[in-house]
């Protein structure tokens, strides 16, 4: 137990007063004069995968005005590898319409977030999902988050065994509480003391759940699309002829930070070891969990994350515990080796001959905008002939196509421009990510989304000059230092300080082994441009044959680690 449960925080009180996370969300929800719900039910909303937010762009007039701010809701599903069926698609589409701003967002876990929800909708919005069996559930919270796994599988013969770990995983994490049944679906709550206890008896959470939010991705080599080292969790598949023997474990990834506070920084997950089988890997999971639950800042909740918890224990000291608690020993990490981490645009084709298209989603917004792609990807699930496979890079495949369809489903993509879209995309385009940022996010302090694609339109030319424009630079954006868009782990990272103005990071690398360093402060658009058009021209002259920009930052000494 951690020695910190004295002087806990605000939000712990009030999940441990919350009633197995009820609140007083049922009598916010009835609550009329108002667009919000209660303040700690602002917390307790979260475990049920929503965000309270209001309308930033608008707060000024509503303000001046004398109205409330126009309050709304951000509503995440759980969607375990990001997997959805294309009547499960339709369904996702026409509840985006009925209910939110109509755009759908990838987000960067490889699921969907709704935006703008009003209060009277957020009940029928998550009865809509339940008829196509989709629920939020932890999708946010101090709870294990969407469980995230490599999307492709093009990649391993055994994707499919690989990835239904996805789905043990999140089970094994999903709190113990009828709440979310009781407030959203309106089944009977249990008015048995004893029975209520006896069902709802949480081992895991008991009656505290996390210190903070806990995130796991899987990895299946060679590609780490799903960044596996910034996640609290990790594992990486080791297959050895063409079976899954067991995962190397990472732990401690998290890239959250505070500017101004030194206490607080980026970090990449500690490899501790391999587990071998199916009931070792959840045995190591659900420990590891247990760890971080006992042991995690229960005071200072910038400070609470994973990582925190193991850099003061020390990983040796938390290995020998994580053993401890699982009754084996880990083995020595096996060797695996990464080439990329990005998204495999285009067609491919699996070992068992089924066609899959990944789609170019800029920023991960599906909506009507530069292409009619919303439309478009709509006519794809109504034909019944492929699933959806959501990416961590804040893309989508169309997956699972055979043969015989794959004519149908490219004369869609054809015909709505979307292969157009697709192939001719920019390749530093395609390989960004921003975070929502403006305007919803209630953290932001800069733009991300709205204006991550104005200032590569700006920087492709700079690249063209020095002939650089195939050249596959991952280049990320964040509105704050929250991380969200897993800027500190690119080989050049924005992150916003003020309005229109960021840090710039260099220095990561293309498979995710290294994060970033700050190399400006502060700076604007005139003054981004203006660095990058040296760095770009100095890289172009003195890189070795094949050298990234990230290498390349990190050799010529521009950040130094």
């Amino acid at each position: 137990m951690s020695t910190n449960q004295n002087n806990l925080s605000s939000t712990e009180k009030i999940k441990m007063a919350s009633d197995g996370l009820r609140g007083t969300l049922k009598e916010s929800l009835h609550d009329e004069l108002t667009g919000a719900i209660r303040e700690d039910d602002q917390a307790l909303v979260k475990f049920h995968g929503m965000y309270q937010q209001d309308d930033r762009d608008r707060r000024e007039e509503r303000s001046a005005k004398k109205l409330e701010w126009l309050y709304s809701y951000m509503l995440r599903l759980r969607l375990p590898g990001g997997f959805m069926t294309g009547e499960q698609y339709v369904g996702l589409h026409n509840i985006a319409g009925e209910h939110s701003t109509g755009v759908i967002k990838i987000t960067t876990r490889q699921t969907i977030q709704l935006h703008g929800i009003l209060k009277s909708h957020v009940k029928p919005t998550i009865k809509a999902f339940n008829t196509i069996l989709i629920d939020s559930i932890s999708a946010c919270g101090d709870v294990n988050r969407n469980v995230a796994c490599a999307s492709h599988p093009k990649f391993s013969p055994i994707h499919e065994e690989i990835f239904s770990y996805a789905g043990k995983i999140s089970k094994l994490g999903l709190p113990k509480t009828k709440a979310y049944y009781e407030i959203w679906l309106d089944e009977k709550p249990l008015l048995d003391p004893k029975e209520k206890e006896e069902v709802e008896k949480d081992p895991l959470y008991q009656d505290r759940y996390l210190p903070r939010k806990f995130k796991i991705g899987i990895a299946i080599p060679p590609n780490n699309d799903v960044d596996v080292f910034t996640n609290d969790l990790g594992l990486i598949a080791i297959v050895e002829n063409d079976k899954l023997i067991g995962f190397n474990i990472a732990a401690g990834g998290g890239l959250g930070t505070t500017h101004g506070n030194a206490a607080t920084y980026p970090r990449l997950a500690s490899m501790l070891g391999f587990v071998r089988g199916e009931e070792q890997t959840l045995k190591a999971v659900l420990e590891v969990i247990t760890i971080q639950r006992d042991h995690g800042n229960r005071s200072d909740r910038k400070l609470s994350r994973l990582k925190y918890t193991i850099d003061k224990m020390g990983v040796e000291a938390f290995k020998a515990e994580l053993e401890k608690r699982c009754g084996f020993k880990l083995e020595e990490p096996k060797p695996y080796t990464f080439t990329s981490r990005k998204d495999e645009y285009g067609w491919y084709k699996n070992h068992e001959g089924k066609w899959y298209y990944t789609v170019f989603i800029e920023n991960g917004r599906i909506a009507d905008e530069k292409v009619a792609l919303k439309t478009a990807l709509l006519e794809v699930a109504k034909t019944g002939k492929a699933n959806f496979r959501f990416t961590s890079n804040q893309g989508l495949i169309i997956s699972d196509i055979l043969q015989k369809d794959k004519k149908a489903i490219e004369k869609i993509l054809t015909d709505f421009g979307i292969i157009a879209h697709t192939d001719g995309a920019g390749a530093v385009r395609k390989n960004a990510i921003a975070c929502v940022a403006f305007n919803t996010c209630s953290l932001a302090l800069a733009e991300a989304q709205r204006y991550m694609p104005t200032l590569i339109t700006k920087v492709e030319p700079i690249l063209a000059k020095y002939g650089l424009q195939d050249e596959e630079i991952s280049m990320r954006m964040t509105g704050c230092p929250n991380g969200c868009g897993r800027p500190y782990a690119a080989e050049i990272g924005f992150i916003g300080t003020a309005y229109g103005r960021y840090n710039l990071h260099l220095g990561g690398d293309r498979e995710g082994f290294r994060l970033n360093k700050k190399y400006k402060e502060n700076i604007d658009e005139p003054a981004i441009l203006k660095e990058l058009d040296e760095l770009f021209e100095r890289y172009s002259k003195n890189r070795k044959s094949g050298e990234t920009f990230g290498d390349f930052a990190v050799r010529e000494k521009l950040v130094t680690f």
